[in-house]
Protein backbone atom coordinates (compact mmCIF):
# COMPACT_ATOMS: atom_id res chain seq x y z
CA UNK A 1 0.00 0.00 0.00
CA UNK A 2 1.53 3.36 -0.82
CA UNK A 3 0.38 7.02 0.36
CA UNK A 4 1.98 9.40 -2.16
CA UNK A 5 -0.51 11.67 -2.29
CA UNK A 6 1.03 15.03 -2.68
CA UNK A 7 4.00 13.49 -4.17
CA UNK A 8 2.05 12.19 -7.10
CA UNK A 9 0.62 15.08 -7.61
CA UNK A 10 4.33 16.62 -8.14
CA UNK A 11 5.11 13.98 -10.55
CA UNK A 12 2.52 15.18 -12.64
CA UNK A 13 2.91 18.50 -12.49
CA UNK A 14 6.42 17.47 -13.51
CA UNK A 15 4.85 15.87 -16.37
CA UNK A 16 3.14 18.80 -17.42
CA UNK A 17 6.46 21.05 -17.29
CA UNK A 18 8.19 18.75 -19.73
CA UNK A 19 5.55 18.60 -22.30
CA UNK A 20 4.91 22.42 -22.11
CA UNK A 21 8.80 22.78 -22.76
CA UNK A 22 8.96 19.99 -25.34
CA UNK A 23 5.70 21.55 -26.95
CA UNK A 24 7.38 25.37 -26.79
CA UNK A 25 11.14 23.76 -28.27
CA UNK A 26 9.44 21.85 -31.15
CA UNK A 27 7.00 25.17 -31.65
CA UNK A 28 3.94 24.24 -31.59
CA UNK A 29 3.07 26.00 -28.47
CA UNK A 30 4.44 29.77 -27.25
CA UNK A 31 4.14 31.52 -24.03
CA UNK A 32 6.82 34.01 -22.33
CA UNK A 33 9.94 32.61 -20.89
CA UNK A 34 9.27 32.71 -16.67
CA UNK A 35 9.01 35.57 -15.17
CA UNK A 36 8.86 36.44 -11.36
CA UNK A 37 6.12 38.95 -11.81
CA UNK A 38 3.60 36.63 -13.85
CA UNK A 39 4.47 34.14 -11.46
CA UNK A 40 3.21 36.00 -8.51
CA UNK A 41 0.10 36.91 -10.41
CA UNK A 42 -0.31 33.42 -10.92
CA UNK A 43 0.95 32.25 -7.13
CA UNK A 44 -2.72 32.96 -5.45
CA UNK A 45 -4.12 29.79 -7.88
CA UNK A 46 -1.58 27.35 -6.69
CA UNK A 47 -1.59 28.32 -2.70
CA UNK A 48 -5.86 28.36 -3.06
CA UNK A 49 -4.95 25.30 -4.47
CA UNK A 50 -2.60 23.59 -1.81
CA UNK A 51 -5.23 24.59 0.57
CA UNK A 52 -8.24 22.71 -1.41
CA UNK A 53 -5.85 19.59 -1.63
CA UNK A 54 -5.10 19.74 1.72
CA UNK A 55 -8.45 20.01 3.35
CA UNK A 56 -9.84 17.66 1.11
CA UNK A 57 -7.42 14.92 2.22
CA UNK A 58 -8.33 16.00 6.10
CA UNK A 59 -11.63 15.81 5.00
CA UNK A 60 -11.92 12.35 3.69
CA UNK A 61 -9.90 11.22 6.78
CA UNK A 62 -12.63 12.49 9.07
CA UNK A 63 -15.46 11.70 6.98
CA UNK A 64 -16.72 8.47 4.94
CA UNK A 65 -17.38 9.29 1.32
CA UNK A 66 -21.24 9.81 1.25
CA UNK A 67 -20.40 12.97 3.78
CA UNK A 68 -17.94 13.95 1.31
CA UNK A 69 -20.08 13.46 -1.80
CA UNK A 70 -22.92 16.13 -0.01
CA UNK A 71 -20.59 18.46 0.71
CA UNK A 72 -19.22 18.64 -2.69
CA UNK A 73 -22.36 19.87 -3.82
CA UNK A 74 -22.85 22.36 -1.45
CA UNK A 75 -19.43 23.70 -2.55
CA UNK A 76 -21.19 24.33 -5.89
CA UNK A 77 -23.65 26.24 -4.18
CA UNK A 78 -20.72 28.67 -2.83
CA UNK A 79 -19.18 29.22 -6.07
CA UNK A 80 -22.32 30.29 -7.71
CA UNK A 81 -23.00 32.88 -5.10
CA UNK A 82 -19.42 33.47 -5.98
CA UNK A 83 -20.20 33.97 -8.85
CA UNK A 84 -23.19 36.44 -8.22
CA UNK A 85 -21.31 38.79 -5.42
CA UNK A 86 -17.59 38.82 -7.81
CA UNK A 87 -18.58 38.61 -11.52
CA UNK A 88 -22.04 39.77 -11.58
CA UNK A 89 -23.65 36.49 -12.96
CA UNK A 90 -26.92 35.72 -11.08
CA UNK A 91 -27.98 31.87 -11.12
CA UNK A 92 -31.73 31.95 -12.88
CA UNK A 93 -34.38 29.98 -11.43
CA UNK A 94 -33.72 26.82 -13.36
CA UNK A 95 -30.00 27.12 -12.65
CA UNK A 96 -31.26 26.84 -9.02
CA UNK A 97 -33.14 24.50 -9.42
CA UNK A 98 -30.86 21.94 -11.19
CA UNK A 99 -28.53 22.72 -7.97
CA UNK A 100 -31.26 21.59 -5.39
CA UNK A 101 -31.91 18.42 -7.62
CA UNK A 102 -28.05 17.65 -7.09
CA UNK A 103 -28.12 18.45 -3.46
CA UNK A 104 -31.06 16.43 -2.72
CA UNK A 105 -30.03 13.61 -5.06
CA UNK A 106 -26.83 13.18 -3.27
CA UNK A 107 -28.42 13.50 0.25
CA UNK A 108 -31.33 10.91 -0.36
CA UNK A 109 -28.40 8.20 -1.49
CA UNK A 110 -25.99 8.50 0.70
CA UNK A 111 -28.59 9.84 4.22
CA UNK A 112 -27.98 5.95 5.32
CA UNK A 113 -24.46 6.22 5.56
CA UNK A 114 -23.52 9.59 6.59
CA UNK A 115 -21.44 9.69 9.86
CA UNK A 116 -21.32 13.71 11.41
CA UNK A 117 -18.74 14.96 13.71
CA UNK A 118 -17.60 18.85 14.59
CA UNK A 119 -13.76 18.32 13.21
CA UNK A 120 -15.72 16.45 10.03
CA UNK A 121 -17.97 19.33 9.27
CA UNK A 122 -14.77 21.89 9.70
CA UNK A 123 -12.96 20.37 7.18
CA UNK A 124 -15.50 19.74 4.64
CA UNK A 125 -16.54 23.14 5.08
CA UNK A 126 -13.23 24.91 4.97
CA UNK A 127 -12.80 22.59 1.75
CA UNK A 128 -16.08 23.72 0.06
CA UNK A 129 -14.35 27.25 0.87
CA UNK A 130 -10.99 26.28 -0.67
CA UNK A 131 -12.93 24.63 -3.81
CA UNK A 132 -15.14 28.05 -4.63
CA UNK A 133 -12.61 30.18 -3.66
CA UNK A 134 -10.14 28.41 -6.31
CA UNK A 135 -12.57 28.03 -8.97
CA UNK A 136 -13.09 31.85 -8.23
CA UNK A 137 -10.10 33.13 -8.61
CA UNK A 138 -9.00 30.81 -11.68
CA UNK A 139 -11.84 33.07 -13.35
CA UNK A 140 -9.92 36.52 -12.40
CA UNK A 141 -6.48 34.99 -13.28
CA UNK A 142 -7.79 34.10 -16.28
CA UNK A 143 -9.05 37.79 -17.39
CA UNK A 144 -6.00 39.43 -15.66
CA UNK A 145 -3.15 37.74 -15.97
CA UNK A 146 -2.25 37.76 -19.54
CA UNK A 147 -1.09 34.32 -21.04
CA UNK A 148 -2.09 31.82 -23.46
CA UNK A 149 -3.74 28.86 -22.03
CA UNK A 150 -1.19 26.91 -22.08
CA UNK A 151 1.28 29.16 -20.62
CA UNK A 152 -1.42 29.59 -17.74
CA UNK A 153 -0.57 25.52 -17.76
CA UNK A 154 3.34 25.83 -17.40
CA UNK A 155 2.96 28.89 -14.59
CA UNK A 156 0.61 27.04 -13.09
CA UNK A 157 2.65 23.43 -12.58
CA UNK A 158 6.24 25.10 -12.62
CA UNK A 159 4.43 26.86 -8.81
CA UNK A 160 2.81 23.85 -8.34
CA UNK A 161 5.89 22.03 -8.51
CA UNK A 162 7.99 24.52 -6.17
CA UNK A 163 5.44 24.44 -3.27
CA UNK A 164 4.87 21.07 -3.16
CA UNK A 165 8.33 19.14 -3.34
CA UNK A 166 9.19 20.59 0.02
CA UNK A 167 6.06 19.53 1.73
CA UNK A 168 6.87 16.02 -0.02
CA UNK A 169 10.55 16.69 1.87
CA UNK A 170 8.97 17.82 4.93
CA UNK A 171 5.87 14.96 5.81
CA UNK A 172 8.44 11.87 4.83
CA UNK A 173 6.35 10.86 1.47
CA UNK A 174 9.98 11.42 -1.11
CA UNK A 175 11.90 9.55 1.69
CA UNK A 176 9.66 6.45 1.82
CA UNK A 177 9.19 6.35 -2.08
CA UNK A 178 13.09 6.58 -2.30
CA UNK A 179 13.21 3.76 0.18
CA UNK A 180 10.58 1.59 -1.47
CA UNK A 181 12.82 -0.15 -4.53
CA UNK A 182 9.84 -1.77 -5.46
CA UNK A 183 8.45 1.10 -6.97
CA UNK A 184 10.78 1.82 -9.01
CA UNK A 185 9.87 -0.11 -11.90
CA UNK A 186 9.40 1.40 -15.38
CA UNK A 187 5.51 0.44 -15.44
CA UNK A 188 5.50 2.71 -12.08
CA UNK A 189 7.01 5.17 -14.05
CA UNK A 190 4.46 4.80 -17.62
CA UNK A 191 1.46 4.85 -15.23
CA UNK A 192 2.75 8.47 -13.21
CA UNK A 193 3.99 9.84 -16.83
CA UNK A 194 0.55 8.77 -18.23
CA UNK A 195 -1.42 10.26 -15.26
CA UNK A 196 0.85 13.68 -15.88
CA UNK A 197 0.02 13.22 -19.53
CA UNK A 198 -3.92 13.36 -19.00
CA UNK A 199 -3.50 16.06 -16.54
CA UNK A 200 -1.52 17.87 -18.80
CA UNK A 201 -4.80 18.69 -21.12
CA UNK A 202 -7.08 18.63 -18.34
CA UNK A 203 -5.30 21.57 -16.44
CA UNK A 204 -5.09 23.41 -20.54
CA UNK A 205 -9.57 22.18 -20.55
CA UNK A 206 -10.10 23.56 -17.03
CA UNK A 207 -8.28 26.50 -17.38
CA UNK A 208 -10.27 26.63 -20.99
CA UNK A 209 -13.75 25.99 -19.50
CA UNK A 210 -13.02 28.68 -16.92
CA UNK A 211 -12.36 31.31 -18.96
CA UNK A 212 -14.92 30.53 -21.66
CA UNK A 213 -18.00 29.74 -19.45
CA UNK A 214 -17.56 30.87 -16.04
CA UNK A 215 -17.09 29.60 -12.69
CA UNK A 216 -21.03 28.05 -11.94
CA UNK A 217 -20.90 26.31 -15.17
CA UNK A 218 -17.46 24.19 -14.16
CA UNK A 219 -19.25 23.82 -10.95
CA UNK A 220 -21.80 21.47 -12.79
CA UNK A 221 -19.93 20.47 -15.32
CA UNK A 222 -17.37 19.38 -11.89
CA UNK A 223 -20.35 17.33 -10.56
CA UNK A 224 -22.01 15.88 -14.28
CA UNK A 225 -18.36 14.19 -14.93
CA UNK A 226 -19.18 11.63 -11.75
CA UNK A 227 -21.00 10.13 -14.37
CA UNK A 228 -18.71 8.97 -17.07
CA UNK A 229 -16.06 7.83 -13.88
CA UNK A 230 -18.79 6.29 -12.23
CA UNK A 231 -19.78 3.84 -15.19
CA UNK A 232 -16.12 3.59 -16.57
CA UNK A 233 -14.71 2.57 -13.39
CA UNK A 234 -17.07 -0.20 -12.64
CA UNK A 235 -16.00 -1.54 -16.49
CA UNK A 236 -12.50 -0.63 -15.28
CA UNK A 237 -12.10 -2.05 -12.01
CA UNK A 238 -14.72 -4.73 -12.43
CA UNK A 239 -16.46 -2.97 -9.81
CA UNK A 240 -20.10 -3.18 -9.33
CA UNK A 241 -22.49 -0.21 -8.91
CA UNK A 242 -24.77 -0.05 -6.48
CA UNK A 243 -28.20 1.15 -6.44
CA UNK A 244 -28.00 4.32 -4.15
CA UNK A 245 -25.22 4.89 -6.74
CA UNK A 246 -26.94 4.30 -9.87
CA UNK A 247 -29.60 6.94 -8.08
CA UNK A 248 -27.29 9.51 -7.21
CA UNK A 249 -26.23 9.10 -11.56
CA UNK A 250 -29.84 9.40 -12.48
CA UNK A 251 -30.29 12.48 -10.62
CA UNK A 252 -26.97 14.16 -11.46
CA UNK A 253 -28.06 13.53 -14.93
CA UNK A 254 -31.13 15.36 -14.25
CA UNK A 255 -29.61 18.30 -12.82
CA UNK A 256 -27.13 18.64 -15.93
CA UNK A 257 -30.14 18.26 -18.54
CA UNK A 258 -31.90 21.18 -16.25
CA UNK A 259 -29.06 23.61 -16.54
CA UNK A 260 -28.19 22.67 -20.00
CA UNK A 261 -31.44 23.94 -20.96
CA UNK A 262 -31.25 26.73 -19.12
CA UNK A 263 -28.40 27.82 -20.50
CA UNK A 264 -29.75 27.25 -23.86
CA UNK A 265 -32.61 29.37 -23.34
CA UNK A 266 -30.37 32.41 -22.02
Amino acid sequence: NTNFNILLVVFQAVVAVLLCSGAKAAGKIDYPEFQKPIAMQWLPVNLIFCGMLYTSMQALTHNNVPMVTVFKNIANIFIAAGDYVFFNKPSDGLTKLAFGVMLTGAIAASYKDMHITFVGIFWMFANCLFTAGYVLYMKFATQTVKLSKFGMVYYNNVLATAILLPVTLFNGEMSEFLSRVDLHTFPYFVENFFAGFVGFFLNFASLSCVAATGPTTYAIVGTVNKIPTSIIGSFVFDAEISPETWFFIAVSMTGGFIYSWAKIKQ
